[in-house]
């Protein structure tokens, strides 16, 4: 008996750590799969149908052995905008085209041009999620339906609150959802001992407690069991792909859970010593999930990094961890199903306006402004492009300016005259000389004076686009043409040049 014991701890010399560590992720994930799915306007099983395959399947693949996947906050407004707009039956289409788009680009070695992306687009969408998010889920933890835009959602806030102090069930609800947060953000300061169960279960088992204890008028999740939640797509919704607004749905799905999942995974590589991630095959871990989890109509998913980190600090080793706390996802769901419509949704609320503040970055923004205040408006018109318009066009807003702020950083050049009043004129020009400094360069060589030699000296030049080269050739024929004296060019002919 102790040989076989003694073989199985050869084979699995972390088994203890990854069983532990399971649990303590199973205890994270549960109501955040429950919250999310709620948020997003499906079924609350559909969250745990996610959770579960973002453990048996994608735990199973290469990438990242330590990070967990399933149902992200990060998603929950696009899932929502796409489920008003297409319909249930169409997210599962959604979902099942971005995960192949996913194992393409995974294929294709894409994985790691998605660390190019700027940290403050990545930043920026967060933050405007985290907005639209917190001000969704404060009209569910009164009670009340959100406006359907982001602007409309804020704005609509203080109208709401007023219509909650003038009913009981509103009050109560809202009562529900701030003790909810209050748990949450307190557990973190209580013994240690304590904190061994995540604040985010305690707060969900407390709140259906009093909620019981005192018989409170709040609405709980609708449960329709693990079976019946299970909607694969049917064939006449593929049709809709041809339609150039779910093409672009798709798009901002497969971008963004990209993104998240691989910024997710360079944050977990610096939290353990362990193997690090291989981008693209995590690329292709997560686009099987989603592949997966189109096809059972279920929620996108995204590695997360609260669970992920929850994962490492509970000890986890290997990628069992994460396989097993898929396998108690899934016997929670077929054995106790009816334990969901205990839950009451202000409490949900709550943990889901406590993730979307996490989401925005406050402690990064003022230090960013100080030092890199270009990035730090990326960072703010990235997130209001979001709450104005949409998550897909806030982000592209986001990248555009980001690539308009490289180029125009990437063109800088420096333009020195020295003048002694006798002799020729010197000129030195350093840096990339491109197009878009272009009408400054000819600015300064046109105020230059007619009657003077100049010596113009591209030593200093490490790149000259097509566009200089030909100016700067006219502006020195211009100009030998009306002075007395030519102008001389050094190295020329040496600068590297777009044109050749």
């Amino acid at each position: 008996m102790s040989t076989a014991v003694g073989r199985r701890g050869k084979r699995f010399p972390h088994l203890r750590q990854d069983f532990m560590a399971s649990l303590v992720v199973f205890l994270v994930a549960l109501p955040l799969c429950v919250g999310v799915a709620v948020a997003s306007g499906v079924p609350a099983e559909l969250g745990l149908i996610t959770g579960i395959v973002g453990g048996l399947v994608t735990g199973m693949m290469r990438g990242s052995s330590l990070q967990v996947s399933g149902p992200a906050a990060g998603l929950t407004v696009l899932v929502f905008e796409a489920v008003q707009t297409f319909g249930l039956p169409a997210l599962g289409v959604i979902v099942l085209t971005a995960g192949l788009l996913q194992l393409a680009m995974g294929a294709l070695k894409l994985g790691r041009w998605f660390r190019a992306i700027s940290v403050s687009v990545v930043e920026g969408m967060l933050a405007g999620i985290g907005l639209v998010l917190i001000a969704g889920q404060l009209y569910a933890a009164a009670g009340a339906e959100a406006p359907s835009s982001g602007l409309g959602k804020i704005a609509g806030l203080p109208n709401a609150l007023i219509d909650a102090l003038g009913s009981t069930a509103a009050l109560a609800s809202l009562a529900v959802g701030a003790g909810t947060i209050t748990v949450m953000v307190l557990w973190n300061r209580l013994p240690r001992r304590l904190r061994a169960v995540p604040g985010a279960l305690a707060a969900v088992v407390l709140a259906t407690l009093v909620s019981l204890a005192f018989g409170l008028p709040v609405a709980t999740v609708e449960v329709q069991g693990l079976l019946g939640a299970i909607q694969p797509p049917g064939l006449d919704a593929f049709g809709e792909l041809a339609t150039l607004g779910m093409l672009g749905t798709v798009l901002a799905f497969t971008l963004i859970a990209s993104a998240e999942s691989l910024f997710s995974a360079a944050a977990v590589d610096r939290l353990h010593d362990g193997p690090r991630t291989e981008y693209d095959k995590e690329l292709m871990a997560q686009g099987a999930g989603n592949s997966v989890c189109g096809l059972l109509g279920a929620l996108p998913m995204t590695a997360v990094i609260v669970r992920s980190s929850a994962n490492v600090q509970a000890g986890a080793k290997t990628k069992a961890s994460r396989v097993m706390h898929g396998v108690w996802l899934l016997l929670f769901a077929a054995l106790l199903p009816s334990a969901l419509a205990l839950i009451p949704l202000p409490a949900l609320a709550g943990i889901l306006v406590h993730a979307g503040w996490k989401l925005i970055p406050l402690r990064t923004i003022v230090p960013l402004w100080r030092e890199h205040r270009g990035e730090a408006v990326i960072l703010v018109v990235t997130a209001v492009g979001i709450v104005a318009v949409n998550m897909f066009e806030g982000v592209l807003i986001g990248l555009a300016l980001s690539v308009a702020k490289t180029a125009w950083e990437a063109s800088h050049t420096r333009l020195e005259v020295v003048d002694k009043g006798a002799g020729p004129v010197q000129v030195y020009l350093s840096g990339n000389a491109t197009f878009l400094r272009l009408p400054k360069i000819l600015d300064s060589l046109e105020a230059l004076p007619e009657d003077r030699p100049i010596k113009l000296d591209l030593s200093g030049v490490h790149h000259l686009d097509h566009a200089c080269r030909m100016a700067l050739e006219n502006w020195a024929a211009r100009h030998s043409s009306a002075g007395t004296e030519p102008v001389h060019v050094t190295e020329l002919s040496t600068v590297k040049s777009a044109s050749g």
